[in-house]
């Protein structure tokens, strides 16, 4: 089967992400009238809908990025990496992107390899459920990203204080590393965050399908409109 690709490996605008997590997303996605940019597909939530998943997702209309997100990192079930590198594999041919978190690099380095030699975006993600970290960490963390090879550096965050949410606005607006890079924020402020980071250009801007799974979540129809309103307030 033929792999989808996008245009490029590195994006120049911002895109709406609709994340695939269950049955009924992979449903709604398939007939939506106006698909978002991108489709994620959460393997790590699918596990016991593979066939299916297999037959449909390539009617999807828009390409994919597909991952299998690590347990400390809000990956469901509990997957070992030997179990996450399988279902990467398994569905790399459709994939236009992979996400593959900076805690999982070691253990998942002969997937990255795969994808690249077959032209696969690499996403390098790294998620806090808990707190913001510190600028200097946040800086540590993209500067790992880079030397890893990564086209985009996703970052996800705890926003429930002003505080925290300045923090990470401070370390996206820096953009000191020649990397695009995606930021949004979980909690109390995660809505505010992610409606800023994508007005400042945040590459990827993940929304829900059918139902929010996160505190802060914006639909995917949400966000479509919110880029038509910036674009007709740009031009």
């Amino acid at each position: 089967m033929a792999t989808r690709r996008s245009p490029q490996t590195r994006p120049r605008r911002p895109r709406v992400v609709g994340v695939i997590m269950t049955p009924a997303d992979l449903y709604f996605a398939l007939h939506m009238s106006a698909p978002p940019d991108l489709f994620e597909v959460r393997l790590d939530h699918l596990i016991k809908d593979l066939t299916d998943l297999e037959e449909a997702i390539i009617k999807l209309r828009a390409p994919l990025i597909v991952t299998a997100r690590h347990p400390r990192e809000g990956g469901a079930n509990k997957l070992s990496a030997r179990r996450r590198a399988a279902l990467l594999r398994r569905f790399l041919e459709h994939a236009s992107y992979i996400d593959i978190e900076l805690r999982a690099l070691r253990e998942l380095r002969s997937i990255q390899r795969q994808a690249r030699a077959q032209k696969i975006g690499c996403i390098i993600s790294f998620h806090d459920f808990k707190q913001t970290p510190s600028l200097a960490r946040l800086r540590a963390k993209a500067r790992t990203a880079v030397a890893a090879g990564a086209d985009i550096f996703k970052v996800a965050a705890r926003t429930d204080t002003h505080a925290q949410l300045q923090r990470l606005l401070d370390f996206f607006d820096e953009q000191h590393v020649d990397l695009a890079v995606s930021a949004m924020g979980i909690g109390r402020l995660g809505r505010v965050a992610r409606v800023e980071f994508a007005r400042r250009g945040s590459i990827l801007n993940y929304a829900y399908l059918g139902k929010a799974q996160l505190a802060g979540q914006l639909s995917v129809a949400q966000l479509q409109r919110f880029f038509r309103s910036l674009h007709r307030w740009c031009h």
